[in-house]
């Protein structure tokens, strides 16, 4: 089983001057641990389910950056991005720039996006569901023509709401032959479909009966579309909350290796986790002990 940590919060102790410095700790030692990814949400404003609005959040594409420098053997991304935040040029150049400069070890993670509060909040456009579905669709494609061959395609692409002439990219990632694609989300229409059609892993969260039902949605999609459903990587989004002693409100390190166990025999490839004061140094610590028994699942 492959292992990621999200990093969803930067309310840490220090304030705003501090933050940098505590990023660049969690990033080498979770990357010295051995998880095979670190990932980052893709928010201007804190959600809901973490903490209040007002919140410390950073964008992502450049803490991404920032990561890349402070790490050498992690993957890195956006779990997931939001469409409508960026062009989709700009989507497939960034994840290529971030591919370049870490040695190709960028993920493009990217979905259709759901926080209306901040996009109304800073002025980004909010276009309706479908219209996000299809500008995801595009810029999937788009990533596809700028990451083929050495420099691009020269084929134009005139997509829903896309018109591009010249798919130039150089320089090309170093990733071949691509950074790998993540779309996040499970819906079976149209987001798991995506993941058939144009995606390398896939990304749900919930329960293992309910991400079991969402792969085997995916492996429908995937013979619709004459995919081999092995080439998709299943990736679930959990939270771990390991404690010296498993107490009230923890989990003991049994616990968690049963529990991805079950998530695993549920048809989990990767489990990307959040964990709680991940900017505490014994929560990683401690995490480092049970991670050969996760990765051996």
């Amino acid at each position: 089983m492959k292992l990621g940590l999200q990093i969803p919060s930067f309310t840490w102790p220090g304030g705003p001057a501090a933050i940098g410095p505590t990023l660049a700790r969690v990033v080498r030692d979770a990357d010295d641990a051995g998880f095979d990814s670190i990932w980052l949400m893709d928010h201007f404003f804190q959600i809901r389910s973490v903490g209040a609005v007002e919140e410390p959040m950073l964008e992502g594409w450049t803490t991404l950056g920032f990561m890349a420098a402070n790490s050498s053997r992690a993957r890195l991304g956006l779990m997931v991005g939001g469409v409508h935040y960026r062009y989709p040029g700009l989507w497939i150049k960034a994840a290529t720039t971030l591919d370049v400069l870490s040695g190709g070890r960028a993920w493009l993670g990217i979905g259709a996006a759901w926080n209306e509060q901040e996009s109304r909040g800073l002025g980004f456009p909010f276009p309706p569901l479908g219209e996000r579905f299809e500008l995801l669709e595009d810029t999937l494609r788009m990533a596809h023509g700028m990451w083929t061959g050495e420099r691009g395609s020269e084929a134009p692409l005139d997509g829903h709401h896309l018109h591009a002439m010249h798919l130039l990219n150089s320089p090309q990632s170093i990733s071949r032959p691509r950074p790998p694609i993540m779309i996040g989300g499970g819906g079976e229409k149209k987001t798991l479909r995506l993941v058939a059609q144009y995606a390398d892993a896939c990304n749900v969260f919930g329960s293992p009966e309910m991400i079991a039902r969402k792969y085997g949605i995916l492996d429908e999609h995937c013979a619709a579309v004459g995919r081999d459903p092995t080439e998709i990587e299943r990736s679930t989004l959990q939270g771990v909350n390991l404690t010296s002693d498993g107490g009230r409100h923890g989990e003991s390190a049994d616990h968690v290796v049963d529990r991805f166990g079950e998530l695993s025999d549920a048809g989990a490839d990767a489990v990307i986790f959040s964990i709680p004061d991940v900017y505490d140094p014994d929560r990683i610590a401690r995490l480092a002990e049970v991670i050969p028994a996760l990765k051996a699942l």
